[in-house]
């Protein structure tokens, strides 16, 4: 349901993340532009909107690619396409680090719009409407992008920006699964409200982007309904990842990169019983970090002290 490199034209690399453009963006946006051009007196100022438009939107999905990496996740690649674009971001799966990597993004816009307001002030204060016209319209399409895309980002619907940040947040108090389940049901409820919306002022581009969110919080709940499982396996207790502290599932969900078997990484130290090769990297399937197996630790306890020996 999201745009991927396949069917995407390559435009640049900043900091080794690779920016994309989808064939479909091309053809929407000349529909766009040429629907603007009553707004200006020349074609080239909608075009120039209509291009601001998405280098706006590109700084938002950069803030979500940067933050991750800064919280050590995985993030290099950017698509743009007609309904916006899409940060393929990969935080490591605590409820904080996905929360800075999706804050981020609207953060980008929170900044912009006091600047593209102050710029819509001035020109607005030194007579641009009747001076310049065109450029007085385009500084205030410059400010409406900025708090149209912050206010619609941070609607409670998942997958938006808002969906997910409420869902880091109650993964805090629900856990993983519970969270993205709650903000899967809460994503239709708002979803079905915004495709009303769409249907009442008979908005084309509402209902296509409501259609998309309601088929992303259908896999959001199926996801949810995996996770929900998995928490439910039998665990070891006497194991703890060191980055997340679960516990590991228990049974046989390792691989041996050797004979290529699966067994139970914890029950024998890392010896893989069929070829006596040692697994060198754990991954947790919580966080899915990959760790020695020394770097695993027992749960803390706590130890009661031993009484005085009184010598006589």
């Amino acid at each position: 349901m999201t745009p991927t490199r396949s069917g995407s034209f390559h435009l640049f690399k900043f900091r080794g993340i690779a920016v994309y453009v989808h064939w479909s963006w091309f053809f929407v946006a000349f529909y766009s532009i040429s629907t603007r051009v009553n707004h200006y007196t020349s074609p080239l100022w909608s075009a120039l909107e209509y291009v601001s438009l998405f280098i706006v939107v590109l700084m938002h999905e950069f803030g979500h690619a940067l933050a991750c990496r800064q919280v050590g996740g995985l993030a290099d690649q950017i698509v743009l396409w007609p309904l916006g674009g899409v940060a393929y971001v990969d935080p490591p799966e605590r409820p904080g680090a996905t929360l800075w990597s999706i804050a981020a993004g609207p953060l980008v816009n929170v900044v912009l719009l006091p600047f593209a307001w102050l710029l819509y002030a001035w020109m607005h204060a030194i007579g641009g409407a009747q001076l310049y016209p065109n450029l007085t319209s385009f500084t205030y399409a410059l400010f409406m992008i900025n708090l149209s895309l912050l206010i619609f980002n941070l609607l409670p619907i998942y997958p938006l920006d808002g969906g997910q940040i409420l869902r880091s947040l109650l993964w805090y108090f629900l856990g993983s699964a519970r969270s993205l389940l709650a903000v899967a049901v809460i994503g239709f409820i708002g979803g079905l409200g915004l495709l009303g919306l769409a249907v009442w002022i008979r908005s084309p581009w509402i209902g296509i982007m409501t259609l998309f969110l309601l088929a992303n919080c259908w896999r959001g709940f199926r996801e949810a309904q995996v996770l929900r499982k998995l928490e439910l396996l039998p665990r070891r207790s006497n194991w703890q990842c060191s980055v997340c502290q679960s516990a590991p599932l228990e049974g046989r969900y390792w691989l041996c990169h050797t004979c290529l078997h699966v067994f139970d990484v914890f029950a024998g130290q890392g010896v893989c019983p069929h070829c006596n090769s040692v697994l060198s990297l754990v991954t947790c399937p919580e966080c899915r970090q990959a760790r020695d197996l020394l770097l695993w630790r027992l749960p803390r306890r706590e130890v009661k002290a031993a009484p005085p020996v009184i010598e006589g």
